[in-house]
C-alpha cells in the first residue's frame, strides 16, 4: 500500500433518469470527478443481485452481478431497446431508489433487451465466450433464479410468506434431483439463456467501467460479505459446504454475541460453513469466489473478518443470539491456501466489533490492512468505558497499514452524527483537534483523516457534501428505507472536489498508482 485517498459511493447512488444509479455515463463522470479531485480510490458495496430488504449484503448469488446496475443507454445504442421503451417511470425519484416500482420495470426491459440480442445473433461470439468462461457459477445461477421466480410466484398466490427453496420447493427441486433439473432446463432453455444474457450485460459494462477508472488512475475497492444468504444459489448448489439438515435448512446460524450495544446480541440468520469440507477440497469454492471478485476490483474489503478466526454459532430456531457459542474457523490455513493460489492478497480486513488478540494476529500475520472509524474515536459509547485518549480509533494510535474512514455505510453521516453528539463528546473533539481554523468540525474531521498515517483514507460521499441523517445509507437491525440514498444530479461537486484535492496534495495522498503496483485485474485466473 501507499498513501492514497478516495470516496465511498455505491453505484446505485449515482444520478440517473431511470430510478437507480448504473454503470453508464454518470459512473464515468464520477470517475472523472475523482481523478480531478486528487482521489485514486472508489469504494463500492457488494455488487451482487440484492435480496430481501434490497440489501447488497443479502444477495441471491455471491458470483453474479446486480442486473439493476446495467445502464440502459448502451442497450439503446446497440439496438436492443428503443428510446420510447425506456421512458422513465413517473414515480422515479432523484433522491431515492424506489425498489418496489423500479425492479419489475427495469427487469422487464433487461429481459427484453437480452432476448433481442440473442435473437439477432448480435455479440453472439462474445456472449458464448462469457457463458463458457463463467459456466462454473452461471449455469447454477440462471437455473436457480428461473426456479425461484416460478416458486416465489406460486407462494405469493398461496399467501405463504418466507418461502424459499429449502422450505417450499418440491423436494426433487430443492435437493437437486438430476433428472428433474435436466427436464426443467430443457423446457425453460430460453428464459435461462436470457438470464445469462443479462449477466453478460452487467459484466461487460462493469469491465469497461473498471478499465476506464484504472486508466484515470482510480482503483476500485470492492466488498465481500463473509457469509451468504440462506435463499441463495450458493447454498442450494453447494449444500455439502454448509451446516444444513437433510432438507437444506441451517442447523446453526451466524450472529454476534451480546455486548454493550445489545443485551441479546445480533442474530443474522446466515447458514454457517462446514469448514472441514472446505478444507478437504483445498478451499476451492472460496478460491473461486475471491478470484472472481478480484477480477472486478483492485482491492477487496472482507466483511466480518473475525469470522475467519472464530464465529458465533446460534442454534437454528433461537429468537436471539444469546444461546450461541464461539467455534473455531480455519484461520491461517485458509489464508495460506488463498495466497498459494492467488498470490499476495489485496484484501482489506473489516476488523470492527469483538476483536481478540487471535484475530489481530491473524490479520497481521498476512499483513492485511484493518479499518479505523473516526466516529468511533469520539463516541463515548463505543468502548463502553467512556471517552479516553487510548481509544484505538484515535489517529495517534494508528499504524500505517490501515484504512481510515469518517464512517461507513452502517454509520450515520458525519453531519448527522455531530448533530446528535453529546456536549462531552463535542468538547473532546474540539480538544483533540486543537485551535479553530474556520473550517467547521465536519471538514476538520475529514482533514484529520487525510492527515493521519493510515495508508488509505476513504470518505463517504454524504460526508463530503455535509449531508445529514436523511442521507444515511443503512441503519443496522432496521427494515425499510435502507440502501436507497441517491446523489442529486444538481449536487455541486466542484467546490468539494477542490477542497479534497487540496487535502490530497497537502497530505501526500494524490497521484496515480506506482508503476510497479500490479492491478488485481491482471492476476492470472
Amino acid at each position: 500500500m501507499h498513501r492514497a485517498c478516495g470516496i465511498l459511493l455505491h453505484p446505485t447512488s449515482l444520478p440517473s433518469p431511470f430510478g437507480i444509479g448504473d454503470l453508464g455515463a454518470e459512473a464515468c463522470r464520477f470517475v472523472d470527478w475523482l481523478a480531478e479531485s486528487g482521489q485514486s480510490l472508489w469504494q463500492v458495496l457488494p455488487l451482487g443481485p440484492t435480496g430481501y430488504g434490497d440489501s447488497p449484503y443479502a444477495s441471491f448469488s455471491t458470483f453474479a452481478g446486480n442486473g439493476m446496475l446495467v445502464a440502459l443507454e448502451p442497450l439503446i445504442q446497440a439496438g436492443w431497446l428503443s428510446r420510447s421503451e425506456t421512458i422513465p417511470l413517473p414515480a422515479a425519484r432523484a433522491d431515492r431508489v424506489e425498489y418496489g416500482s423500479m425492479l419489475p420495470w427495469k427487469s422487464d426491459l433487461l429481459n427484453l433487451a437480452a432476448a433481442r440480442m440473442l435473437d439477432s445473433g448480435g455479440e453472439a461470439a462474445d456472449f458464448e465466450a462469457f457463458a463458457r468462461e463463467e459456466a462454473y457459477w452461471l449455469d447454477d445461477y440462471a437455473l436457480f433464479m428461473d426456479l425461484k421466480e416460478h416458486f416465489d410466484r406460486k407462494a405469493r398466490e398461496e399467501g405463504k410468506e418466507g418461502a424459499m427453496w429449502s422450505n417450499y420447493w418440491p423436494r426433487e427441486y430443492a435437493l437437486r434431483d438430476a433428472g428433474t433439473l435436466e427436464a426443467w432446463t430443457g423446457s425453460h432453455a430460453r428464459s435461462i439463456r436470457i438470464r445469462k444474457a443479462v449477466q453478460y450485460f452487467f459484466f461487460s459494462q462493469w469491465r469497461k467501467l473498471k478499465a476506464y477508472a484504472n486508466g484515470r488512475g482510480v482503483r476500485i475497492i470492492g466488498d465481500l460479505p463473509i457469509f451468504v444468504a440462506s435463499d441463495s444459489v450458493d447454498v442450494w448448489a453447494h449444500r455439502d459446504l454448509f451446516l444444513l439438515d437433510a432438507d437444506g435448512a441451517p442447523r446453526e446460524v451466524a450472529g454476534v454475541p451480546p455486548d454493550y450495544f445489545s443485551a441479546t446480541g445480533q442474530l443474522w440468520g446466515n447458514p454457517l460453513y462446514a469448514w472441514e469440507k472446505h478444507a478437504a477440497n483445498g478451499f476451492r469454492w472460496w478460491i473461486d469466489r475471491i478470484r472472481g471478485n478480484l477480477r472486478l476490483v483492485d482491492w477487496l474489503r472482507i466483511d466480518h473478518f473475525r469470522g475467519f478466526e472464530s464465529f458465533w454459532a446460534v442454534p437454528s430456531g433461537d429468537s436471539t443470539a444469546v444461546g450461541g457459542v464461539w467455534k473455531k474457523a480455519p484461520g491461517s490455513k485458509f489464508f495460506t491456501a488463498l495466497r498459494r493460489e492467488l498470490g499476495e492478497l489485496p484484501i482489506l480486513a473489516e476488523d470492527l466489533g469483538f476483536i481478540t488478540e487471535e484475530v489481530r494476529n491473524l490479520r497481521d500475520s498476512f499483513a492485511l490492512p484493518g479499518m479505523k472509524i473516526l466516529q468511533f474515536a469520539f463516541d463515548a459509547k463505543e468502548s463502553g468505558e467512556g471517552l479516553n485518549t487510548r481509544n484505538g480509533f484515535l489517529p495517534h494510535m494508528y499504524e500505517r497499514n490501515c484504512v481510515v474512514y469518517t464512517g461507513t455505510h452502517d454509520n450515520d453521516t458525519l453531519a448527522g452524527w455531530l448533530a446528535k453528539a453529546t456536549g462531552e463528546e463535542l468538547a473532546f473533539i474540539r480538544s483533540y483537534l486543537g485551535g479553530e481554523n474556520g473550517e467547521g468540525l465536519l471538514w476538520r474531521l475529514i482533514r484529520l483523516a487525510y492527515a493521519s498515517v493510515a495508508d488509505f483514507c476513504v470518505i463517504p460521499m454524504q460526508d463530503v457534501l455535509g449531508l445529514g441523517s436523511e442521507a444515511r445509507m443503512n441503519t443496522p437491525s432496521t427494515i425499510g428505507g435502507n440502501w436507497t440514498w441517491r446523489l442529486a444530479e444538481s449536487a455541486s461537486l466542484a467546490e468539494a472536489g477542490a477542497r479534497l484535492r487540496a487535502l490530497a496534495e497537502l497530505y501526500a495522498r494524490e497521484g496515480e498508482n506506482p508503476p510497479d503496483e500490479q492491478s488485481a485485474s491482471s492476476r492470472s485466473s
